[in-house]
């Protein structure tokens, strides 16, 4: 394959987005349908720098990567970034794919004036730990997470997405309950879209989770 090139997707790129994500090893195969994708794509364009790229070679869509950066008042004033989600496509593991388009994501990340790139990877991924060390990536500190149980659910984003839910003001702190939100389950299984079927794992599963 050719060199590859990035460019942030768009809005009829997510039949093909959502394609990639429905592949076993990335969040179970688990997605979104397109209508709420599509409600969720429309509010990025809030987000300061934040874009979902694809990685492209030889005009088809090889792999995927979210990347946003952050500002910051630490550091100086410099920002960081933040790489998530990030998918090869079925059956184009081992050409070494993956290393550029990290590469290529970094790159993207230092041109944008981070001073540093951050991942996460769960703690069963051995060889995705593995790939990201050989990349220069260094294990630092611990990731913490707690389930937000509704809140993290695919039904609230959709009514953020389109404003229904929004309340003035901060929520209580009164309001929240961490005993009942880690009890619930805050991805229930979605519909088959019917798109990605076969696929086989990615060669690097990237969510946090």
């Amino acid at each position: 394959m050719s060199d590859l090139t990035l460019r942030a997707i768009t809005e009829a790129d997510l039949p093909a987005l959502i394609a990639l994500y429905a592949q076993p090893s990335f969040n179970k195969g688990r997605v979104i349908t397109l209508d709420a994708a599509k409600a969720i794509f429309a509010r990025f364009a809030a987000y300061p720098d934040y874009a979902i790229y694809f990685a492209e070679a030889d005009g088809e869509t090889v792999g995927t990567f979210a990347l946003m950066i952050i500002d910051n008042i630490a550091h100086w004033g410099t920002p960081t970034a933040m790489i998530e989600n990030v998918v090869i496509r079925e059956g184009l593991q081992g050409r070494g794919l993956g290393s550029a388009m990290m590469n290529a994501a970094c790159a993207l990340a230092q041109a944008k004036g981070a001073y540093k790139a951050t991942l996460s990877s769960n703690l069963a991924n051995e060889r995705g730990h593995a790939f990201y060390e050989a990349l220069g990536f260094e294990k630092h500190g611990f990731s913490f997470r707690l389930e937000l149980g509704e809140g993290a659910s695919p039904s609230s984003s959709l009514s953020r997405a389109t404003g229904e839910g929004r309340g003035e003001g901060l929520p209580s702190l009164a309001s929240f309950d961490p005993s009942v939100a880690c009890q619930q389950d805050p991805h229930p299984t979605s519909p088959a879209s019917g798109r990605g079927e076969g696929a086989v794992p990615s060669l690097i599963d990237g969510a946090a989770s």
